[in-house]
């Protein structure tokens, strides 16, 4: 069973590319963050030629989340409770059947702006909100999966280089203690877990060629509970998917895969 999560930075920019992707890696589950996109508008039918059921909480130009599945999906809830200014950034579905099933969430964060922003303070609230949202049902025994777009960065092996971007956005205290926070419930980071040493990057700005000089952030994550991780075989940074396919321009974001034994 492969699972993932990936901001595609744009659905209707992204479509072709994501296809290409979907036929060529055949995950089971998906979280996508940024569709930019109202609910209406996601090409539901494309998906379902693949193999892949969807569901949406969608936005107009911004924001906007979905789970795309190819095992049965049961929608559960949208929306941060609390947070619907911030706009549409979570969905939680139950994916898969019996004692394989996932309780799966995908999000994505408020980036925040920059420490004068207001939306830096907001940002710190909506994830004081995640985490007691989140503490309502993660639970050991239960495969229980997070993920998304974090936009915080966790440790300064997860920047390319933190001693100039230490205390800055996505890298200050506050923001770490939030990540922390959320982990703390309960959850681990799968990558992690699989790649305890190893400097990798889920973000490279499009500009400066950022992506061939490595200088990229950690900010997408895969987090699961103990029942997750028993399950847990390996995990990838799908780098390859970060490059133009086919004159097809990727996601500033590459994919996250994890591979679970079925449950």
């Amino acid at each position: 069973m492969q699972i993932a999560t990936w901001n595609i930075n744009g659905l209707r920019a992204r479509m072709d590319y994501i296809k290409l992707w979907l036929e060529e890696r055949q995950p089971d589950v998906v979280g996508l963050q940024e569709l930019k996109m109202e609910d209406g508008k996601v090409p539901l039918a494309e998906f379902e030629a693949l193999g892949y059921r969807c569901v949406t909480h969608g936005q107009k130009s911004w924001n906007g989340v979905a789970i795309l599945s190819r095992l049965p999906i049961e929608h559960l809830e949208s929306g941060l409770p609390g947070q619907e200014e911030f706009g549409s950034r979570l969905i939680r579905a139950r994916v898969g059947e019996g004692d394989a099933a996932v309780d799966f969430t995908t999000l994505y964060c408020p980036n925040g702006k920059n420490l004068e922003h207001g939306d830096y303070g907001r940002k710190l609230t909506w994830f004081d909100s995640l985490r007691e949202w989140a503490a309502s049902f993660v639970a050991k025994d239960q495969s229980v999966v997070l993920c998304g777009d974090f936009n915080i960065v966790p440790t300064s092996l997860d920047t390319w280089d933190e001693s100039s971007h230490a205390g800055g956005i996505f890298h200050t205290d506050e923001e770490r203690a939030r990540m922390s926070a959320i982990i703390d419930l309960g959850l681990t980071d799968l990558y992690r877990e699989r790649e305890p040493d190893t400097q990798a990057f889920s973000w490279w700005d499009y500009r400066g060629g950022s992506f061939h000089r490595k200088h990229g952030l950690r900010i997408d994550f895969l987090l699961g509970t103990p029942a997750v991780v028993k399950r847990l075989r390996k995990v990838e940074i799908d780098r390859d998917f970060r490059k133009k396919k086919d004159g097809l321009t990727a996601s500033d974001h590459a994919p996250v895969i994890a591979h679970l034994d079925v449950g």
